[in-house]
């Protein structure tokens, strides 16, 4: 795995951290073309984000070896704990898209207590999805290059069915043709299909019982939507809430303010980006405090001391 940074992780005890996971056929990139949308001005500067590319894709990478046996999703999210601590990080959010947020999930079941939340994209639950119904007609993933059927599972994974009229359609067809250029330019194509290969090779993810909150997003045009919806249904009400935006496939790239909406106030339930006022709120603060003070992560909820008797900070969005 690489790293990628934003923000002074030096600042972390006054800072929100992110870790992040990219989805199939990308890297870093797309996560952080999220983080520098301007909807997210405001978060970005308050937060430090570490970027994972997960083996072979970061740009201009050779190939993996053919000796190389490409980690399982759930090797890969048990790995990432060793991230946090190489770099001496206490506790971070999860932030993964697609396959990333499967990896993510995997992470915070095997190691609770360093992640405050999980903030998962597109995040399916089970092997029995929407890709058993392309594995027959996508399942030959062979050859240097990316065939024209593997590149469409790819852009289908990513953006489904992309229904558009009016205004919208040529908005999406450079987004389609954009990271279709993507997947021919600098990401070794090679090394993208063992990634794939993981993913549908993926075993069941149990959410059920996981002791971090979770924010569950995906766009009603995403081929995931109904599978995320059904995960959704199947976790405690308590610890769990959706964002389900309408009339988008990809939604960080198409409805990137509303998904930081939905960051910032799941953040805030955690006791994080407190300096910064909900949408639609006037900031109000202490003059006697700064906005670090204001930041500074409330970690109560992972103390081992006993509970006190404070009400919990609403967590619904």
């Amino acid at each position: 795995m690489s790293l990628s940074f934003q923000g002074d992780l030096s600042q972390q005890d006054k800072r929100c951290v992110f870790l992040t996971v990219h989805d199939l056929g990308t890297n870093h990139t797309s996560l952080v073309d999220f983080v520098n949308c301007p909807a997210m001005s405001e978060i970005k500067e308050r937060s430090c984000f570490i970027h994972v590319d997960v083996p072979g894709h970061e740009e201009g990478s050779p190939d993996l070896p053919d000796s190389y046996q490409f980690p399982s999703l759930q090797t890969l999210g048990e790995d990432l704990i060793t991230v946090l601590d190489f770099l001496q990080i206490r506790y971070a959010v999860g932030l993964g898209e697609g396959a990333g947020a499967n990896v993510l999930a995997r992470c915070g079941l095997a190691h609770p207590r360093r992640l405050l939340g999980l903030i998962l994209v597109n995040c399916t639950g089970s092997t029995a999805s929407v890709t058993d119904a392309f594995r027959t007609r996508f399942s030959r993933w062979r050859g240097a290059d990316i065939s024209q059927s593997e590149e469409d599972f790819l852009v289908y994974h990513k953006f489904g069915h992309q229904i558009s009229d009016g205004s919208d359609f040529g908005e999406r067809e450079r987004t389609l043709n954009d990271y279709r250029s993507r997947l021919r330019g600098n990401l070794n194509t090679h090394n993208i299909k063992q990634y794939v290969k993981a993913f549908l090779s993926r075993k069941d993810l149990v959410l059920k019982g996981c002791q971090s909150d979770i924010l569950l997003v995906t766009g009603m045009l995403s081929p995931y939507s109904s599978v995320v919806e059904k995960l959704y249904k199947e976790l405690d009400k308590d610890k769990v809430t959706i964002l389900k935006v309408d009339k988008v496939g990809d939604v960080l790239s198409e409805a990137p303010a509303k998904v930081a909406q939905s960051l910032l106030l799941f953040c805030q339930g955690q006791g994080l980006l407190t300096s910064l006022p909900p949408p639609g709120v006037e900031r109000r603060m202490s003059r006697a405090m700064s906005m670090e003070e204001y930041d500074k992560p409330n970690i109560r909820r992972l103390s081992l001391t006993p509970a006190t008797s404070e009400s919990p900070p609403p967590r619904k969005l």
